[in-house]
Parts: structure tokens; C-alpha cells; sequence
């Protein structure tokens, strides 16, 4: 195969919506940036593909041990570095890895920088402010990486954060 999608999803808190499970239906893989929330997510997650996960600053307890605070992963050649918090890299990615995926801040982002795509797919739980709430995809293929972010719809029936935040 010369191009696997690989979904990418951050700060859930505990909530796996269903328009996530959706668009990773048919994903090569997963890869979760952290604030799972719930050791739930994580099993509804590895249901639908194989998932590499980090802990992120608010997932405590026995279930959140087992995760640790930083992975890899290659796909088709490229190297994937996966942290929660993007201001704790603390290795220098160029000609190591061609991305490195992050959440923490709940802002959907994107950037090439130094031959490296630094993503960040946002936050997929609750909202947070007036951010949005989505996830993001990467396209690997044996010469590029490609990132796309996706925005759901807002869905006021959700979560009991959602209702609260109209």
C-alpha cells in the first residue's frame, strides 16, 4: 500500500463523539495527543484501529500509568513523535522524524517548519471557550505527509459541556 490515513485526535476528556467515530471509521491507525480522560476512549479507540497514545496532564490513575508520556510510530518510512504538550519537545525533531503531533492547547494547527509538519488536530471533547471542537487526519504516503483538519459541526446534544457553552 502506498498511502495509509492515520486519524489524529487530542484532549477527548473523556468524550468520544460520535462524529469522531465516524470519520475514523476505514483509518490505518490512530494516534491520540493526550487528555484522554477515560481509559474508555482509549478501548473505543483501539476498536477501530490500531491507536498509539500519550497521557496528557490531566489523565491520572492505574489505567493512565500504562500510557506513557511520549511515542513514536512509522508509517510507510515516516517517523511520528507524539507528545501532548508541544512546549515540552524536548528533542530536536529535524531529520529525525517528518511529524510531530501535539494537543494541550486545544487550537487546531498546522505548520512546516524546518522540513518537520508540527500538528496539533485540536480538542474532540467538550468545548473549551469558543474554540473549535474537531480532530485531524494525516495522509502518509512513501514521498509527503499530508495534514487536514476537521471542524464537526456544532452538536448541542453531546455533552452537558456543549449544552452549557451555546
Amino acid at each position: 500500500m502506498t498511502r495509509k490515513r492515520i486519524g489524529v485526535i487530542s484532549d477527548t476528556h473523556g468524550l468520544l463523539r460520535e462524529q469522531a467515530i465516524a470519520a475514523l471509521r476505514g483509518v490505518d491507525a490512530i494516534i491520540h495527543a493526550g487528555d484522554i480522560g477515560k481509559p474508555g476512549v482509549v478501548e473505543a479507540l483501539r476498536a477501530i484501529a490500531p491507536l498509539t497514545v500519550v497521557k496528557g496532564n490531566v489523565d491520572r490513575g492505574e489505567w493512565a500509568d500504562a500510557c506513557p508520556d511520549v511515542a513514536m510510530t512509522e508509517i510507510l518510512g515516516h517517523r511520528i513523535y507524539v507528545l501532548h504538550n508541544l512546549k515540552e519537545l524536548a528533542i530536536d525533531p529535524r531529520g529525525l522524524y517528518s511529524v510531530v503531533v501535539s494537543g494541550h492547547s486545544h487550537i487546531p494547527k498546522q505548520e512546516h517548519k524546518d522540513g518537520v509538519l508540527y500538528f496539533n488536530p485540536g480538542s474532540a471533547g467538550p468545548r473549551r471557550f469558543r474554540l473549535p471542537v474537531g480532530m485531524g487526519m494525516l495522509t502518509v504516503e512513501r514521498d509527503r505527509v499530508h495534514g487536514e483538519l476537521i471542524e464537526f459541526r456544532p452538536d448541542y446534544t453531546s455533552s452537558t459541556a456543549n449544552r452549557r457553552s451555546r
